[in-house]
């Protein structure tokens, strides 16, 4: 048992972490030349907003990569938003994010890579999880219904009602 109270980090997380990273650069690299390139002409210039998205994008990414690889492991989720902004980059060209996008997402639904998230954020060791037996029990007998014996009564026949009598012509 570890007595420092660091958690094993997955393979799948630093893959995670490196290829964020790498995205975030790429994003930033192909923002900054997609606005520049907007700069040079006059409809590029109201093209702008569209243009820094990626750059915006990009320092996301590597903010985030920076706390998965860093050292000493800081409490964060997994950002599937990250990874879906990554997939949608390929509307802007960039077929690496989008990759990375889709790869992430992948990881973030692996086994270990939940285990090692929820104790991260626990701030406890991840624990190995017992394996689930398979066997379905029987489901117990159904208990007998008591036996109430029948009270036989006898019908009770409603009164006659009285009615005024016509008087007599």
């Amino acid at each position: 048992m570890n007595t420092n109270h660091t958690v094993q980090k997955p393979g799948l997380v630093t893959a995670i972490a490196l290829m964020t990273l790498t995205s975030g650069i790429i994003n930033l690299f192909w923002g900054f030349v997609a606005s520049a390139t907007a700069l040079g002409t006059i409809i590029g210039v109201i093209c702008l907003p569209i243009t820094i998205l990626p750059t915006i994008l990009g320092v996301f990414e590597i903010v985030y990569a920076a706390k998965l690889l860093s050292a000493q492991p800081q409490p964060v989720q997994p950002s599937t938003s990250i990874a879906v902004f990554e997939i949608l980059t390929f509307l802007m060209g960039n077929i690496f994010s989008m990759v990375a996008g889709i790869l992430a997402l992948i990881f973030y639904n692996d086994l270990a890579v939940k285990e090692y998230f929820a104790a991260l954020n626990s701030g406890s060791s991840p624990r190995p999880s017992p394996a689930t037996p398979l066997i379905n029990e029987p489901e117990p007998a159904p208990l007998p219904e008591p036996k109430v014996e029948a009270v036989h009564q006898e019908p009770v026949q409603p009164e006659k009602i009285k009615r005024p009598r016509k008087p007599s012509k």
